[in-house]
């Protein structure tokens, strides 16, 4: 082993690399991939243990001591989960409070109540882009499939009509929008403004959306003419409620944390001045700590009194809505790891080195690194973390806004073509009651749909920005 892979590894400088260093670094990160990916498709391991003995893999191909490999995972787990640990545990309670109050039931039915016809899919389009803010992607589907299911089958719409349109939503805002785990996590690993790349993320989710939802559902329904499946239509959680929150105070609890970090960004573009108070109150309350605090806060007494419940219902709220996210916290800790071994093994500068030669784009370089990795794994979060760890040196000599882009690159291609070694994918089919051939028609090209529109519209943006 050369004597630069075990030096690279320690985290106290940047060395030079040479091109044996640079052929022996690009053969373990292949390495290291290819352990990842046979792991969680093969042996059907859990993403933390196939990321973890990956990150090992890693330092281990490189040359480098093992104890230097593990001080470097454990680093970049602790770190990464320090980071978005709690912005991702203020998101769940948020998402359940939402859901078992009934506020989301109240969203969907009211705007239910006004759109019709022709208006339908857009509608389905606002109510899951908007529900599906703070909750992440299967949440927001096991929230939504009720709805759609009641609405294509009493309002006698194609099931594809109405469903692409929320599946578009919600994977739009689980790619793109913070505070959902994938956009933070790149964010913290980027050194990304959050609320540029938040005002960006919106800019790019808006026509994105549309193309892959309303538009593109005219096209599915046609492809795929599936009747709605009468053994998915359970309860929805408003059902044994006596009372529920009122549309008005649930829309604005949902959007108080958005506004907040909009308000920051808006006001360092207006006052770049660290010692006004002005702009220190807001770098304050628009931090994503403090904003998603605020909403959880404001939710308990918005949405859990109206709803009836009682301190110990809340509490009980709480604690549930903590449990499933135990899960998403090590995959990303370990994606987190896997990111500071990449970088202390110098693979990162690696990347820089070489992609200096190239007349590839930074961002359009991004993408299609997390393209690849969400088609090898499956995962928009692993395919997120490991790519925002391979580009983040690309960002040191980048603006505020080009980081941003680079963060939204990175999101548009971690959701590119999600196929049959992605949860999401079979969920979907088994909600809808698809064949393997009709998910592939209908999910896995609106997804491939949402990638390709985003990165080309964050490639345009970086164009006049």
């Amino acid at each position: 082993m050369t004597r630069l892979s075990v030096e690279v590894l320690a985290a106290d400088a940047v060395q030079p690399i040479t091109s044996a260093g640079r052929a022996q670094l690009g053969i373990a990160v292949l390495a290291a991939f290819a352990v990842i990916i046979l792991l969680i498709t093969q042996f059907k391991l859990h993403a933390f243990l196939a990321l973890t003995i990956g990150s090992l893999a890693l330092g281990a191909f490189a040359g480098a001591p093992l104890d230097k490999a593990i001080v470097s995972f454990t680093t970049g787990l602790g770190s990464t989960v320090a980071g978005v640990g709690v912005l991702i545990a203020l998101g769940a309670i948020l998402g359940k409070l939402l859901a078992d109050s009934g506020g989301a039931d109240q969203i969907v039915d009211t705007i239910l109540a006004k759109a019709g016809g022709r208006a339908m899919p857009w509608a389905m389009v606002l109510i899951a882009s908007v529900v599906g803010l703070p909750l992440f992607f299967e949440v927001g589907i096991v929230l939504l499939i009720p709805v759609v299911l009641m609405v294509a089958k009493r309002g006698n719409y194609s099931l594809m009509r109405i469903g692409i349109p929320a599946l578009a939503g919600l994977s739009v805002m689980h790619g793109l929008v913070p505070p959902h785990p994938g956009p933070l996590v790149a964010i913290d690993a980027v050194g990304a403004n959050l609320g540029v790349t938040l005002a960006f993320g919106v800019l790019v989710a808006i026509p994105t959306v549309i193309v892959a939802g309303p538009l593109f559902s005219k096209v599915a329904a046609r492809w795929v003419d599936a009747p709605v499946p009468d053994r998915m239509l359970p309860p929805r959680a408003s059902e044994e409620l006596k009372n529920r929150p009122g549309f008005l105070p649930t829309l604005a609890t949902v959007l108080l944390p958005v506004v907040l970090m909009l308000s920051k960004a808006l006001v360092d573009l207006v006052i770049d001045d660290p010692a006004n108070t002005t702009q220190r109150v807001f770098d304050v309350i628009g931090s994503p700590l403090i904003a998603l605090l605020a909403a959880v806060i404001v939710a308990m007494f918005t949405l859990g009194r109206p709803a009836g419940f009682t301190k110990a219902r809340l509490s009980q709220t709480v604690e549930k809505g903590l449990m499933p996210i135990a899960g998403i916290l090590l995959i990303v800790g370990a994606g987190g790891g896997f990111k500071q071994t990449l970088i202390d093994s110098g693979v990162g500068q690696m990347i820089l080195d070489v992609s200096k030669d190239w007349s590839i784009p930074a961002l359009l370089l991004a993408w299609l690194i997390a393209v690849a990795i969400r088609l090898a794994t499956g995962s928009a979060t692993v395919a997120t973390v490991s790519a925002a760890g391979l580009v983040a040196p690309l960002a040191a000599d980048m603006s505020t806004t080009h980081a941003a882009l680079l963060v939204l690159a990175i999101g548009a291609g971690s959701l590119f073509f999600s196929h049959v070694n992605d949860a999401g994918f079979w969920l979907v089919k088994e909600y809808f009651g698809l064949s393997v051939g009709q998910t592939i028609k209908t999910w896995s090209i609106m997804e491939t749909i949402i990638s390709v529109v985003a990165g080309a519209l964050v490639l345009l943006l970086s164009l006049v920005v």
